[in-house]
């Protein structure tokens, strides 16, 4: 069977004008699993979303490398929801990022009252029960995210994938995979660790999850720091 390693991308920059890059942290991150992988894989494919942290992510993985690798094949169904949309919904103050900051910097710990905004915000957007204020639902979400899974694995043609991706869409391919709850997915997008690796076991039609946001790349003493968020 061939093998789908499932990469959340770095860390990216939390509280800057431009989340979509990679912190220095995630930079480090990338390289530090680049070199964990040289010694176990050697990907036919590289598949990712179209975001900068999925290609930043791709290119720092590249360096820890050391070799050539192929070209990043960009698949937008491999894109994270739209996390700004789902949180002012629920916040629709935050659609001003000075309030937002202004809020959240009231905290002693800002990123984790972010982490407890964001998570009731996608509570909601799950629920269905405002499915006519997202631009993109939950359902429709899960369908690309899926639809995507199936189309890098048809061009891949059997051969060992990597993919650069994000929180969101792991947690759906595990719930579909697993046939998980709604709510069960919302729980495992939590725990998900920036670099984490997810391997898929595929073969034709089928496809197992073999192993679950595995991060022991970075748990080395000399490794980049584990974030979450």
């Amino acid at each position: 069977m061939a093998t789908i390693y499932l990469v959340r991308h770095g860390q990216a920059s939390f509280g800057k004008d431009n989340y979509d890059q990679l912190s220095a942290n995630g930079w480090e991150q990338g390289r530090v699993l680049g070199r964990w992988l040289a010694d176990q894989f050697h990907p036919g494919a590289i598949f990712g979303g179209n975001l900068q942290r999925h290609r930043e992510t791709v290119e720092a993985i590249a360096t820890g490398y050391g070799a050539t690798l192929p070209d990043m094949q960009v698949l937008e169904g491999l894109n994270e929801f739209d996390h700004l949309e789902v949180v002012e919904r629920l916040r629709p103050e935050w659609s001003d990022k000075q309030v937002m900051a202004r809020d959240l910097g009231s905290f002693p710990k800002p990123a984790r009252a972010f982490q407890q905004v964001f998570e009731e915000a996608v509570a909601r957007w799950i629920s269905g029960d405002y499915d006519a204020e997202y631009t993109e639902s939950w359902r429709d979400f899960r369908y690309r995210v899926v639809a995507a899974l199936d189309a890098l694995i048809e061009v891949a043609g059997g051969a060992d994938i990597l993919v650069s991706t994000s929180g969101g869409p792991i947690s759906v391919i595990a719930q579909h995979l697993l046939e998980l709850s709604d709510r069960k997915a919302l729980e495992l997008n939590n725990v998900i660790a920036n670099t984490s690796v997810s391997r898929i076991l595929y073969s034709g039609a089928r496809r197992s999850l073999a192993v679950f946001n595995n991060y022991s790349h970075l748990e080395a003493g000399d490794s980049a720091p584990v974030t979450f968020r």
